[in-house]
């Protein structure tokens, strides 16, 4: 059960809600002071780690060892071209019943889950070939 949000947890998933990208604790905490709405950073953490705990927000650890913070998506499903960058969409879902098989089985509250394909688009095979 989610428990009611504090105000700072609030305001922080308020910031993330309004940013397009991934942001870092630092950053947040940055912007929050340049703003009206000033926290301590250890407050930031703690309203992440929360935010985090109820699936309102995930944490994604970049290989340089940061951590960076962003709304959870909805479930996504995605073709990517490796040559171009083109994604294209998968309207239909073909994990969605082991996802909630597995839910079940393991008594395993799961907030999203992304499913991605790598390879290259007809155009860039046209290319390559």
């Amino acid at each position: 059960m989610k428990e009611k949000l504090t105000r700072s947890q609030e305001r922080v998933l308020h910031f993330l809600q309004h940013r397009d990208r991934a942001i870092s604790a630092q950053d947040i905490h940055s912007e929050l002071r340049s703003s009206e709405q000033s926290m301590g950073l250890a407050t930031v953490y703690r309203s992440l780690d929360t935010l985090k705990l109820q699936g309102l927000i995930k944490a994604l650890t970049l290989p340089n060892g940061e951590t960076v913070y962003s709304i959870t998506p909805a479930d996504k499903h995605h073709l990517n071209c490796l040559n171009c960058g083109k994604s294209l969409p998968i309207d239909c879902c073909p994990i969605h019943d082991l996802s909630n098989q597995l839910a079940k089985t393991h008594t395993f509250q799961i907030y999203y889950h992304t499913l991605e394909f790598f390879g290259l688009c007809s155009q860039c095979q046209e290319v390559s070939g």
